[in-house]
């Protein structure tokens, strides 16, 4: 058997397993305790976690999970499946060889260790890990290298590993999404609304820290402007997905959104640049919940860009990383 020179592991953020209330308990159990998420002194954070968020909160991101929720799973499951897939395929084609891809979840199945195994099982003895986060956070990149480390540990003999930190002024990423939102206007009849660059936050102490989260967010939103030729009053950027009480990165999505429906602002397009597939923050909360923020405040037209998923630009963007991280192996 031809052993592949290297594998490549697509990491991604995780899923609940069902959109019930005891599968998302589970999730968010794993995700909510990681120290690059909620860095909150562990046994005051234990109280909190088990005491009040995971008795309420379940049931109603269960509800939420079940309003997007595919034949195959979750959204995120479902389109990162078909990345893998047309990875897979792409770089056998560019290469001339296949590269064995898999698939792993920082939270939740298929996990880093699942990922890593069909990996080893697979001959693989270099491991490049692409996470798929443009702009690096901790509470991201970091958490997929931290999974990774710990998975290590219990390994007798180590894979040599690259690791993609970013890739958030990456040109083809730039194009990619410049592209997108060029094709939704196409099929608007070229109606433009001003354009809502929305992105995940994060505790703003976090950056105050030094996490560059949003300094790659700002530099992806203003080359993104450029390729499409806007003026500074044609687009603003934002942060979504608050949670708790402390401050976190501003404007907020949600506050901006209303602001602009009482202002007169009749139509908007909004795309979310740091996902690179569609999930519940995207299409439950964007394309939904902030719709109607919007249109109860005034606003006319909401339309949602969908994330670049599996599309032939982001799939190929995806290749030529691999290609840059990997030469020489």
């Amino acid at each position: 058997m031809t052993v592949a020179r290297f594998g490549v592991m697509l990491a991604n953020l995780g899923t609940p397993d069902a959109p019930t209330p005891a599968a998302v308990r589970r999730y968010l159990a794993e995700f909510l305790w990681d120290e690059r998420v909620i860095d909150v002194s562990r046994p005051l954070w234990w109280l909190i976690l088990h005491g009040v968020i995971l008795r309420i909160r379940p049931g109603k991101v269960a509800k939420a999970y079940a309003s997007v929720w595919q034949e195959g799973g979750s959204p995120l499951l479902v389109i990162g499946r078909r990345q893998e897939q047309a990875l897979r395929a792409r770089l056998a084609e560019r290469l001339g060889e296949e590269i064995p891809v898999e698939l792993a979840m920082t939270y939740g199945t298929p996990s880093i260790e699942q990922a890593g195994l069909r990996l080893r099982d697979a001959g693989v003895e270099r491991i490049l890990v692409l996470p798929m986060y443009p702009q690096f956070s901790r509470t991201t990149t970091a958490a997929v290298f931290d999974r990774l480390a710990r998975a290590l540990k219990a390994c007798p003999q180590l894979p040599e590993l690259r690791f993609v930190r970013d890739y958030h002024d990456h040109s083809a990423y730039i194009a990619a999404l410049a592209n997108s939102v060029r094709e939704h206007w196409r099929h608007n009849d070229d109606e433009r609304g001003r354009l809502l660059m929305s992105y995940h936050g994060i505790p703003k102490r976090y950056a105050d820290a030094g996490d560059p989260y949003p300094r790659h967010c700002e530099t992806t939103s203003r080359l993104v402007a450029e390729a499409l030729g806007l003026a500074d009053d044609d687009w603003q950027m934002t942060y979504q997905s608050r949670f708790g009480r402390e401050e976190w990165l501003k404007p907020y999505t949600d506050h901006t959104l209303r602001a602009w429906g009482k202002q007169g602002v009749k139509h908007v397009d909004v795309i979310s640049p740091a996902f690179a597939a569609d999930c519940l923050e995207t299409l439950e909360e964007l394309e939904v919940e902030n719709r109607e923020y919007f249109t109860q405040a005034g606003g006319k037209t909401y339309r949602y860009i969908p994330a670049l998923n599996d599309r032939d630009e982001h799939i190929e963007l995806f290749a030529q990383l691999i290609e840059q991280h990997t030469r020489g192996w």
